[in-house]
């Protein structure tokens, strides 16, 4: 069923445990079309285990996904994974892969024809800034920082509607990582997909997101823009939170 003016993604009372613990408890978030949200907080607070449930890599055990106001349920999922494109740390590239049949993997699934995937891989690759030559690579022979942009042009491929990313940085050297950065916020500005971006750094989040989404213990404390979040905390955990990483935010 389809809703007008419904939000791009849609989370309803959405809950998860793995045995006694509970991950997610009755979470409700809706982000708009062409919106960049930052989802944040400590290690273990469930905001990888909900944007793979957005992703529909695993289940929820209660609660609604909604894209585009059509909701996810297992007969509809692959379809509805054609609308996303989902980047991962370390890039999650198949090592016995080239960068290029990496790249391609959807676009070869569907069976697209070698001229239309030609033309799009060039033009992911001028946009993502990546050498040609590098995409005969293995994933092995790429540095991190390389690799994350054939993630990236991977995502891109099928020019989905959403990008879902869970820490895409995070284990990237910290030069790198800051032109990465200035880059994603640039193709993010010019591509205006709606954007779900996993992160434990609050510069980052304030960086590439003009939302921020602050979780604990599996519930949302906090959203708004970071500069409603440093100036109004709602509680002392976010106090707390916002101290701990201070330094970076002072320009806000």
């Amino acid at each position: 069923m389809y809703l007008l003016h419904s939000p791009m993604i849609s989370a309803k009372n959405i809950s998860k445990s793995y045995s006694s613990k509970e991950v997610l408890k009755n979470i409700d978030l809706d982000i708009s079309e062409g919106n960049t949200v930052a989802l944040i907080g400590p290690s273990g607070c469930g905001k990888s285990t909900l944007l793979r449930i957005i992703m529909g890599l695993i289940e929820a055990d209660s609660g609604i996904i909604s894209i585009e106001g059509e909701s996810v349920s297992k007969e509809n999922v692959l379809q509805i994974r054609q609308k996303i494109g989902y980047v991962i740390q370390k890039g999650g590239l198949f090592p016995h892969l080239t960068a290029r049949e990496n790249s391609t993997l959807a676009a070869d699934y569907l069976g697209w024809s070698s001229s239309k995937t030609e033309k799009r891989l060039s033009e992911l690759a001028e946009l993502v800034q990546i050498d040609k030559n590098l995409l005969n690579r293995k994933p092995d022979d790429l540095s991190g920082g390389q690799a994350q942009r054939i993630s990236l042009i991977r995502a891109l491929m099928l020019d989905p509607k959403i990008i879902l990313l869970d820490e895409p940085l995070g284990s990237i050297d910290p030069l790198v990582r800051h032109e990465l950065q200035s880059d994603l916020k640039k193709i993010f500005q010019e591509l205006q997909k709606t954007v779900l971006l996993v992160t434990h750094d609050l510069g980052e989040a304030a960086f590439l997101g003009n939302e921020i989404v602050l979780m604990k213990e599996g519930e949302i404390i906090q959203q708004g823009n970071i500069r409603q979040i440093i100036s109004n905390p709602v509680n002392e955990f976010v106090e707390q939170f916002v101290s701990a990483q201070r330094s970076p935010l002072e320009e806000y």
